[in-house]
């Protein structure tokens, strides 16, 4: 059992945000590591804002959480992303994007 983290959401509330993860999957082939840590390894990121390849080892690796970001952050039809979605459902306070992503944007208004 890993630690826990302050950007970290219940297994419980998890369970009410997974139908909506899984509308990005693309059913290849079975699924080898646990959706909740790597959603717990997206929020770490997006909370704490460090680089991907910061994300503590007790999370799946730093490329299959950034790659599943990617994944959910891809505009939907209405406009927003599954992970936008998922992060509201689940109460999310903060930002749903990176830090270096909204420097970014800071700088250019």
């Amino acid at each position: 059992m890993r630690q826990s983290y302050p950007s970290d959401i219940s297994r419980e509330a998890f369970k009410n945000i997974v139908p909506i993860l899984e509308r990005a999957r693309k059913k290849t082939r079975p699924r080898e590591v646990d959706l909740y840590e790597v959603f717990c390894g997206v929020t770490y990121v997006l909370k704490s804002g460090c680089q991907w390849r910061m994300v503590p080892r007790e999370f799946p690796k730093w490329r299959t959480c950034y790659s599943y970001f990617q994944q959910w952050s891809e505009p939907q039809e209405h406009g927003h992303s599954l992970l936008e979605e998922a992060l509201k459902k689940c109460g999310w306070r903060g930002e749903t994007t990176q830090w270096a992503d909204r420097n970014h944007q800071l700088h250019h208004r």
